[in-house]
């Protein structure tokens, strides 16, 4: 297939030996779409590099040829939605959909990534094991503890797989509901030699990841990929990103930084530097030095979303002298309180102060990122995020403006995911088009419903399993969602408990059996620091 046959690989897959494991590794989602998830091709490359796996891809509009008999079965998952895909991909491999009904002969069925890792628990029965935490701490655990296993009786491997730290078994876990549709009442292992709380592993190291595989058939075209940072120190009390993925770890400059700009640069002239927050790396001055250098003429750069107060004239310039016309900031609210209530550490002045930058240093666009229905938010913050891009205007003539925006969903492991879905954010982010589009201000809005369907999975316990199961055979539609929950009424809590509905700080969450980066009670403290003695 022509899909493979267009890459570039940068890395030596190792021939598998005769009695390696056969692996089907598996994105749900597009080719386009997967390989240029950098996850996706780092965990693919470990395992092609071991001479005991014998993987090969799959993706929902192609595969590679399959080793077989399968004996494990691995999906990366990174958004929600996508979870229809891991069903249907299941069932083109011949392999049940739910954990329960896999008998001796079907392969192990494991999943990691970041959805997996903040709330395995609607898709709990679809995976007999789940990844928590870093691949880089994970997956070779994983096949080692599979090869000492390997042949034994399923249950065995199960409970083998269940000791091993950062991999969660699910239906080793039972889960006790006070009511049908009340909360959760306790998650408890069905064994005493399994820990009652999971650890998410974390990858320490300064090594971070880069591409393994370039191709014109990505999202993104032949760019190489470099993870400058991994997580955030900002702490936004919304951000799955930063408090997911803690602590913050930048990549070792010299002996990761710089070659891997050397490697890429070889192959193609596209780069893109990753992370949630890659201008805070301590050595950024310095890396945005190196690249400015002659040798790397024709180089087009790309940045993932950058803190907005370091954008300086410099990186405008850098980002011009490589190629990029325009940059992206998170803002969040042109409402300083708000900002300041959600641990924004930004004020409007320093936004406008970075828009001037980014003009003065050559660029022809910035597009924002915006959020509406934060926890906190009042109608008037709606009135000063207009009044921000106003002034942005006014200071930034030329300058092509752009705000995307989308509803706050709440995230597990963070401060505030104890809130539901503000039910005003259709109304406010309507309100923000009405004003902005007729000042030529090109507004994105993220569809409202569609993220209340996010926070329903984000928020979801293992009861939501066969509602995800019957919405995919109902059409996978917003109406999906709502014939699905009426069909299981009294099974489960309604659509509101989840989206809606704040829950109490002492209530036990889906996730409550899963450690995440910072302890409960730092992340209750951090919420309460958000509305106290604040105006």
């Amino acid at each position: 297939m022509s899909y493979f046959q267009d890459e570039r690989l940068l890395f030596h897959p190792v021939p598998p030996k005769g009695d390696a494991i056969p692996t089907a590794f598996a994105f749900p989602n597009q080719y386009s779409v997967g390989i240029t998830s950098l996850g996706y091709q780092v965990v693919w490359a470990t395992l092609a590099s071991r001479a005991d796996v014998n993987v090969g891809r799959v993706f929902t509009d192609v595969r590679e040829q399959l080793p077989s008999p399968l004996e494990l079965v691995g999906f990366s998952l990174s958004w929600e939605l996508d979870y229809g895909n891991v069903l249907s991909i299941l069932e083109t491999l011949h392999i049940p959909i739910w954990a329960h009904d896999r008998k001796q002969t079907h392969p192990l069925v494991f999943g990691g990534g970041a959805v997996l890792t903040a709330n395995p628990e609607p898709f709990a029965p679809f995976f007999d094991v789940i990844l928590l935490g870093d691949g880089e701490e994970l997956l070779g655990r994983l096949i080692d503890t599979y090869q000492c296993v390997r042949g034994s009786d399923r249950s065995l491997q199960l409970h083998e797989l269940a000791r091993v730290p950062g991999i969660y078994v699910p239906s080793l876990y039972g889960v006790d509901y006070e009511n049908p549709v009340g909360f959760i009442k306790t998650i408890q292992p069905l064994h005493h030699s399994h820990p009652s709380i999971i650890e998410k592993q974390t990858y320490r190291g300064t090594y971070l990841s880069a591409s393994t595989v370039v191709t014109k058939r990505a999202a993104w075209d032949d760019i190489y990929m470099i993870e400058v940072v991994r997580s955030c120190p900002e702490l936004c009390r919304f951000c799955l990103a930063s408090y997911l993925t803690l602590p913050f770890r930048p990549a070792n400059l010299e002996e990761f930084l710089l070659p891997a700009v050397d490697r890429g640069f070889a192959i193609t002239p596209r780069l893109g530097l990753l992370g949630a927050s890659i201008t805070q790396h301590p050595e950024f001055e310095v890396l945005l030095r190196h690249l400015t250098h002659s040798r790397y003429d024709g180089m087009r750069l790309t940045l993932a979303s950058v803190r907005t107060n370091t954008v300086t004239t410099q990186l405008a310039q850098t980002l011009v002298k490589r190629g990029t016309k325009s940059l992206t900031i998170a803002v969040e609210s042109g409402s300083d309180r708000l900002r300041h209530l959600i641990n924004k550490k930004l004020t409007t002045d320093e936004i406008i102060q970075a828009a001037k930058n980014a003009k003065a240093g050559g660029l022809t666009g910035l597009k924002f990122y915006g959020m509406v229905g934060l926890p906190g938010e009042l109608p008037e913050d709606i009135d000063l995020t207009v009044k921000m891009m106003q002034m942005v205007k006014k200071a930034t003539p030329g300058l092509r403006l752009t705000l995307g925006c989308s509803t706050f969903v709440p995230k597990a492991h963070t401060p505030f995911q104890w809130f539901g879905v503000n039910s005003q954010a259709k109304k406010r982010m309507d309100q923000l088009q009405k004003q902005l589009r007729p000042m030529g201000i090109d507004f994105r809005p993220e569809s409202y419903d569609w993220s209340t369907i996010q926070a329903l999975i984000s928020r979801g316990d293992r009861r939501l399993a066969p509602l995800l199961e019957r919405v995919r055979h109902y059409g996978d539609s917003l109406g999906s969602y709502r014939r699905a929950f009426k069909d299981l009424r009294g099974q489960l809590p309604d659509m509101e408990f989840y989206v809606h509905d704040h829950w109490s700080t002492d209530q036990m969450l889906p996730w409550s059996h899963i450690n995440g980066s910072l302890p409960l009670a730092t992340l209750v403290k951090h919420q309460q620091s958000s509305f106290t003695d604040r105006e």
